[in-house]
């Protein structure tokens, strides 16, 4: 740990308070963005209104989870998400006076703090593996969500809005079934189809069997 000196207080003091109130800044925009999302992409005042009522009353720290998770599975959300912006109406919020905003905001190593942490705490997205020929998919902390037990595996981004868990499409022993990401490969349609695919709006998936196409409402 570098010690801290009055040479070099501005740049390696990192005071506290100042990080809970941009944290907690940056979450109300974060919250603000994904509603943009919403409303953007989906039109549904009911989706919207799921969000809002999920989110209220959660303390900065699980905002930042939910939000994270929502992005995970639906990454349309930040395609057009300036992180950099996020953090600069965070800082003009936490700022009392334009000439403190400023200063801090041509702070390089204080600005890239801040995005670096933004990107840590909101980018947590999973992601598929291979091993031995077959696939799992694994978290962003490393923690495995399903094992490498699949010939196929495909992860289901659509708009989820009421923090409930999608399943997953896998394939095992040439037949097609869904799991649930859950750390113990909950089985909620069996492995005997043809085949499934995504629909756009719910029930989410469509299942063959011997040529005949059902919607599986889970």
């Amino acid at each position: 740990m570098t010690q801290i000196t009055q040479d070099n207080f501005d740049k390696e003091y990192q005071d506290i308070i100042e990080m809970e109130r941009i944290d907690k800044f940056v979450s109300d925009e974060m919250d603000r963005q994904m509603h943009r999302y919403i409303k953007a992409y989906h039109g549904s005042k009911d989706v919207m209104d799921k969000f809002i009522q999920r989110l209220k009353g959660m303390t900065v720290e699980q905002k930042e989870e939910a939000i994270a998770a929502y992005i995970d599975l639906n990454r349309k959300a930040v395609s057009g998400l300036d992180l950099q912006m996020v953090l600069v109406r965070a800082m003009a919020n936490y700022c009392d006076t334009f000439f403190y905003f400023r200063k801090m905001l041509s702070d390089r190593s204080k600005f890239d703090f801040y995005l670096k942490r933004i990107r840590e705490k909101y980018i947590r997205l999973h992601e598929v593996f291979e091993q031995d020929g077959k696939f799992g998919i694994r978290g962003c902390k490393g923690d495995i969500l399903v094992q490498p037990n699949y010939d196929f595996l495909r992860r289901v981004f659509t708009n989820v809005d009421d923090g409930r868990m999608i399943p997953i499409i896998a394939q095992k022993n040439g037949k097609m079934g869904l799991i649930l990401p859950d750390g113990k490969e909950t089985v909620v349609a069996d492995f005997v189809y043809d085949d499934i695919s995504l629909r756009d709006e719910f029930p989410y998936f469509e299942a063959t069997k011997d040529g005949v196409t059902t919607c599986l409402e889970l």
